[in-house]
């Protein structure tokens, strides 16, 4: 593992790249390459600065995207122990697909910085696997393009050949997570965030080791708050004991569970109901996305609505709703609504305070 920023090379395609060879890429202006090309050389730029900071940016799917000040040694020790636990080695093939404003897409350059890896670069797509005619030793994706490539029969038989798949920047499904239990390769969930410089905890999802629990990395620690939302410090990658939003069980060998976020809280009257909780029990009964979400209500507080993308009969809905069993009747929704998208945040998580709004609108109508 090399740390000294100033003695690191990238291995691109096969081809070494020192920083002097990424400032003379830079003079020669962004016309000469592909956009995602360029997008790389423009983080390596940065990265090979004297600072030791630099700025990512969130992805805004709970509130407001903001930018965050990291520090450039934490990101190379979360590539570490991200590599050590995969046991990524020098000239292992690795997979850049996703857009390098995010931390889940630098920290895979950092971990081919760190590590030695040969990187390949494509843009960031719902298809990441299109061109790609090489085995891939690691490669890390965000829910959509894993979906989007099991379900076109030449890309999934190139991610057959991909020895390990980190999936991140979004829940893994049911559906899609029983898909990927068919996959001969080993297949991981992440848990963290940006500031936890990508994740802090991976979950198997396929083989003998599948897992319905996250495994955190042995050097991070975990409790809950008072509200039962997790919290964590790792010291390695963040400074801060991070209080974070999801509301989590903890067993006894350290292993966790995420239920839910605490911003999906709603509180209809005076019970909370957690909205990812009801999704996973509707999921087998709507065929189109949707998402649950809450409206404004004088005698609730909170309304229940269910918010579906396409058309379809919401009459024919509610009338199943009344034939699940685990659909508590405070959980059934109270509002049935149809969109013509669900609203997501830049980098595909679905944006929560957008739906909030969209339904309150569609009612308003």
């Amino acid at each position: 593992m090399i740390f000294d920023r100033q003695k690191q090379h990238l291995l691109l395609e096969g081809k070494i790249y020192t920083p002097g060879d990424i400032s003379r890429c830079i003079a020669g202006g962004a016309e000469s390459y592909p956009p995602a090309l360029w997008d790389l050389f423009l983080f390596l730029n940065e990265w090979f600065k004297d600072s030791p900071h630099i700025t990512v940016h969130t992805s805004g799917s709970t509130g407001i995207p903001k930018e965050l000040i990291v520090r450039k040694d934490q990101m190379m020790q979360s590539a570490r122990l991200t590599c050590e636990f995969l046991n990524l080695q020098t000239g292992d093939t690795a997979l850049l697909c996703m857009n390098l404003r995010y931390i889940g897409a630098m920290m895979v350059v950092v971990r081919s910085l760190v590590a030695g890896l040969n990187l390949i670069v494509r843009p960031a797509s719902g298809h990441p696997l299109s061109d790609i005619n090489v085995p891939l030793k690691f490669a890390a994706m965000v829910p959509l393009q894993v979906y989007n490539t099991l379900h076109t029969p030449e890309e999934k038989e190139q991610l057959k050949q991909t020895d390990i798949l980190i999936i991140g920047g979004g829940a893994v499904d049911e559906a899609l997570e029983a898909e990927i239990k068919t996959l001969p390769i080993a297949v991981y969930s992440t848990y963290g965030m940006t500031e936890t410089l990508s994740h802090i905890a991976l979950r198997r999802l396929n083989g003998a080791s599948a897992s319905e629990y996250y495994y955190p990395f042995s050097s991070v620690t975990l409790s809950l708050s008072h509200e039962n939302t997790l919290v964590i410090e790792a010291p390695l990658v963040c400074d801060d004991i991070l209080q974070t939003n999801d509301i989590a069980r903890i067993y006894p060998d350290g292993s966790f569970i995420i239920l839910g976020r605490k911003d999906n809280v709603i509180n209809s009257g005076g019970i909370k109901i957690q909205a990812e909780e009801i999704e996973k029990i509707l999921r087998p009964f709507i065929p189109l996305p949707f998402v649950i979400t809450s409206v404004p209500d004088q005698r609730l507080g909170q309304a229940v609505t269910l918010l579906i993308a396409g058309q379809i009969d919401t009459k024919e809905i509610e009338a199943n709703l009344q034939n699940i069993p685990e659909l508590k009747p405070y959980y059934r929704p109270r509002y049935i609504l149809t969109t013509d998208y669900i609203p997501q945040t830049k980098n595909g998580k679905i944006s929560r305070a957008d739906c909030r709004a969209l339904a309150l609108r569609i009612l308003q109508q």
